[in-house]
Parts: C-alpha cells; structure tokens; sequence
C-alpha cells in the first residue's frame, strides 16, 4: 500500500500505455478492445486500493510525486506532480470504476465495428486525461489536462466522423469549451500575476510560501495569500474576483452551464457509451471539480460564489424544464446531466467558509450521479442497440423483452428521482438541506421544484420506452443484450442502490472542516420526497397508457410547449 502511495503515477501511466501500444501496435487488431479494458481495469483496482489506503491511513493533503517541470526563474516556476487529498481521491474512484465498466460494455456494444481500435485508443486517452486532471497540483497542470479532455472528448464525439451529424457535433464541443477556455487561461494569468508579486514582495514575512509556486492549488488557497489578494483592485473590481470569474466561465463551458451548455445535448452524436462516460465521471464534472479545487478562493471572493449560485440555479431549472418534452433518448438524458449539474454547481454557490455543507453535498452528488446516469446511459445504449432508433415514441413494452435492462433502468430512474433508499436521494437532500441552511431560500425552492419535474421527466421517459404497447417495428424483434453489456448495468444498479450509504460528505470534510447539525433535516426530507411523488403519480397518469393524455396536454400548452420543445 505504501508503495502503491509512493509510485502513485502509474495510475497516470498505464491508460497512456494502453493509448500508444493500442494507437500504434493493436488499432486494426481484435484484441485491441480486450487489452484496453484489462489494462483500464487494471488501473481501476489500483486506485481503489489507493483510495482504500488513503481511508484508512487519515491522511490529509499530500504531494505524492512531483518534478520540476518549468523555470523561468526560482520564484516563477511550475512543477509536474500528483495531488492526493479526499476529493482527487474520491475522483480517480470513480472516474476508474465508470471507465472500467464502459470499457466491458463496449466489448458488446462495440463489436463488429470496423473502428473498434480506435476507439479504444481513445478510451485509453479519455481516461488518462481525466486523470491528469484531478490529480494535478497546480493549475497550470490541470490546465494541460483540461485542453487534452477536450481533445479527447472532440475525437470520441466525433468517431463516427463519416456522418454529419458527428462531425457538427464534435466541432460545435470543441469550439464552445475552447471559447470558454480562452477565459479561464486569462484568469490563470491573473493569478499567476498577483502570487508572482506576493512572492517577490512578501516571500520573508510568510513563512510558509518558500518554495512554492504562484500556480499550486496550496498557494492559491492559502488563507495569507488569499488575504493579499483580495486588497488587489481594477477599475473598482476586486481582482481576486475578475480572476474567479474568468475561470468559472472556463468551468462552465466544460460542465455545460446556461448559456454555455448548447454543445453537450449534441455531443450524443458519439457511440452511447461515450455519452455514458463524458456525462458521468470524466468531462462534464470537471467544471465542478475545478470550483472544489479553487473553493476557498470563491469564498474568499464571496461574489464569484454567488455568480456560481446563481448559474448553477438557473442552469437547474433550464435544462429540466427542456427534458420534459424531448423524445429522443439520449437527449432527455443529457438535459437531465445539465440540470443535475446545476445541482452540484449550485451546491458549491451555497457554501461558504463557514459553512462547507455545500462543498461536501456537491461532491457526494458528483459520486452517487456517476452510478446512476452512467446506467441510464447504458441502458438506453442497450434499448437502442435493440430497437434501432433513439426516439422514446417509437418503443414501449420492452418490459418483458428485455428483463435485466429494464430493471436496471428503473433503479437508476428512481435513484435519479430521490426515492428513499436509493443513492440519489442522499446526495440531493444534502445539496437541499446546504441550501436552507444557509440561507438561500430561493435556490432552496428552486432545487426542490427541479426535484419534481425530474421524477416526472425520468418516469415519462421510463414508462414511454419500457410499459404500454409497442409502438415502433423495432420492438418486435428487441431482444436482451450480451452479458458484456448486462454485467455493468447489474453492478452500476447495485452501486445506485448502495452509494448514497457512504459518508462521501464526511470524507470531504477532512480536508475542510466539520459539517454542522441541521434542524432542518426531517422536515427537508419528507418535503423532497412528496415532491419527488408527486412528479412521479403525474407521470404516472398522462404516460403510463401511452402517449395520448401527454399529447393532448401538449396540445393544450400551446405556444408554450413549442417553445420549450425546441430549446
């Protein structure tokens, strides 16, 4: 175990192997795909074990591993390392657990394709730079990591690059997040500035900044740093804040928030289980990794927490209200990914340095959401891979002939729906109660709205594709998938049903403080789940014979309803 902490960076290592040894040697060879997801596996049950150790030993934040990487004098330099506290942790958990079972998916889904190679070399590559991403020390690494996310995310969006739609989706990603990303260099700027002239000036009266560079997440959020930042002005405007600004719009392009989330509902033009892995563990949650790295810089900004609040709010309400009336199956699932997105960013806005709730309910959301959107991507791979088309009003009465993925399915729809005791019910109360306590009462009622319309959204979507009739010629020949594909759906359901169990908050906190009681827990309980079923029993009534009561609803909306139907 120590030696696992010490060498740390073969976790890094190994999904690169596995990219230039697939890349060059296996791209046009059948063994491509099975190299690819043992290695990735391999990777897997490392970083679980590393995460086991780090449990166990109580350790806080530490700097496995780390060189030299730039000079450009000894106070402006930039190192190459790895970063291990709770939440880089927590996020090679489950950034490996959900790379691993989309890789033992793909086996299935992805078999017979002529591209088989080359999608698994871009696996590898996906997986390596999310990696790189979290575990980075500074934010320059994180940077160079972001962009390399970015360029994977543009290959794999972009696989079946023969198609138009493939090829505007894969540009329209790349383009939007380098748009955003342009922001977040000229934040880093801003910071890398004002630490380089705190070190020259200061160095001899804060002790502790000797040896350090302007760019590691340490300095940055160090509490003297912080304090002589936040006296630098610009035209009246805190700098420290101009800074924060910058770096969330960076944030917000990679996570998809309002108005900067027109990429992802497009990005479903890849392979369904890389929709799994971008919405779940890897791309979109590094917006909000990067506001958890920076979160005591936010603080020490206050308006750039509230500018995060107020995103992550909107974004919530927006991207739900959207999923209401979409019919194609993976695009009900990526506005679900927004909207619980803005629950997760949201839940960090809510926060502040006295109460850290919020910090904590994100990241336990950001765990318990990778579970179970990543099923529910994967279950719609296997519906569609079985009918032959996306569009949830051409399925219905796949109940019976698809058994396995239709109960998976519906553990995951309950989870992301709240119903007690599932995962998802954990995590959301959480990021509710944060925001009652700490006095955001409008966020408060806003999430709690958006925990009705996702029930009735995920159980419209459910009861279209799996109860009723069959609608579609499809349906008639739909079949159960290979166990490469029902294996990962079984095990995702059971983290779905168990994860909410564990004290992610609490595991956070170690690096940030303690959580305090809320006398608010109860009352905030019960409320989300009536709401929950009363999202649910709506659905329920206008879906569950079909498609008539909800078409005639639609009808009686109006303007309204087209409106929202087409974003």
């Amino acid at each position: 175990m120590s030696w696992l902490h010490d060498h740390a960076w073969v976790i890094l290592a190994l999904p690169l192997i596995s990219f230039v040894v697939i890349g060059v040697g296996l791209r046009q060879h059948k063994l491509a795909g099975l190299f690819g997801t043992c290695t990735i596996g391999f990777t897997g049950l490392l970083a679980l074990l590393l995460g086991l150790n780090y449990l166990q030993s109580g350790q806080g934040v530490d700097v496995a591993w780390q060189v030299l990487w730039l000079e450009y004098d000894p106070t402006m330099k930039v190192n190459l390392g790895l970063l291990l506290d709770p939440i880089s942790v927590l996020l090679l958990a489950v950034v490996s657990v959900v790379s691993t079972l989309v890789h033992i998916y793909s086996l299935g889904y992805m078999k017979g394709d002529p591209g088989v190679g080359r999608y698994f070399a871009y696996l590898s590559l996906f997986t390596f730079s999310m990696f790189g991403l979290v575990v980075a020390p500074n934010i320059m690494q994180m940077f160079v990591f972001w962009e390399l996310v970015g360029a994977s995310s543009f290959l794999l969006i972009g696989f079946y690059y023969k198609t138009e739609d493939a090829r505007a989706a894969s540009k329209k990603a790349f383009i939007v997040t380098r748009f955003a990303d342009l922001f977040f260099l000229i934040g880093i700027l801003i910071l890398g500035f004002m630490g380089f002239h705190i070190l020259e000036s200061e160095r001899a009266s804060i002790a502790q900044l000797v040896g350090q560079s302007p760019f590691d997440f340490s300095f940055i959020t160090s509490q003297a740093v912080l304090e002589r930042m936040s006296a630098w002005s610009w035209e009246g405007m805190s700098l420290l804040t101009v800074a924060l600004v910058l770096i969330f719009i960076g944030g917000a392009g990679k996570s998809g928030m309002f108005p900067l989330h027109v990429w992802l509902p497009d990005a479903m033009a890849g392979p369904t289980p890389v929709s799994a892995l971008i919405h779940a563990a890897t791309m979109v949650v590094a917006g909000v990794y990067l506001v958890a790295r920076l979160f005591p810089a936010f603080a020490a900004s206050g308006d750039a927490l509230h500018l995060v609040a107020a995103v992550g709010a909107v974004t919530c309400l927006f991207a739900a209200t959207i999923a209401c009336t979409q019919n194609d199956i993976k695009r009900v699932l990526a506005y679900s990914t927004l909207s619980q997105l803005g629950y997760m960013m949201f839940a960090l806005g809510v926060a502040s340095a006295e109460h850290l709730d919020g910090r904590g309910a994100s990241m336990f959301h950001l765990f318990t959401h990778a579970f179970f959107k990543a099923l529910l991507f994967l279950g719609a791979g296997s519906v569609i891979h079985a009918v032959h088309t996306n569009d949830i009003g051409q399925m219905g009465g796949l109940r019976k002939k698809m058994p396995i993925t239709h109960i998976t399915f519906l553990i995951a729809t309950l989870a992301i729906a709240g119903v007690p005791p599932l995962a998802g019910f954990f995590s959301k109360d959480a990021i509710l109660l944060a925001a009652i306590d700490g006095g955001h009462s409008v966020v408060f009622a806003v999430g709690l709205l958006v925990a009705g319309l996702t029930a009735f959204y995920m159980f419209r979507l459910y009861l279209l594709t799996f109860h009723g009739q069959g609608r579609g010629e499809g349906v008639d020949h739909a079949h159960e998938a290979s166990a490469s594909m029902t294996v990962p759906l079984c095990i995702l359901a059971f983290l779905s049903l168990v994860a909410g169990f564990v004290p992610v908050d609490s595991f956070v906190m170690q690096s940030s403080g303690e959580a305090h009681h809320s006398d608010n827990h109860t009352w905030v309980a019960v409320v989300s789940v009536l709401v929950g079923l009363t999202g649910i029993g709506t659905a329920w009534f206008m879906y569950s014979k079909g498609l008539e009561r909800g078409q005639a609803m639609a009808k009686r909306t109006g303007i309204l309803y087209i409106v929202v139907k087409n974003k």
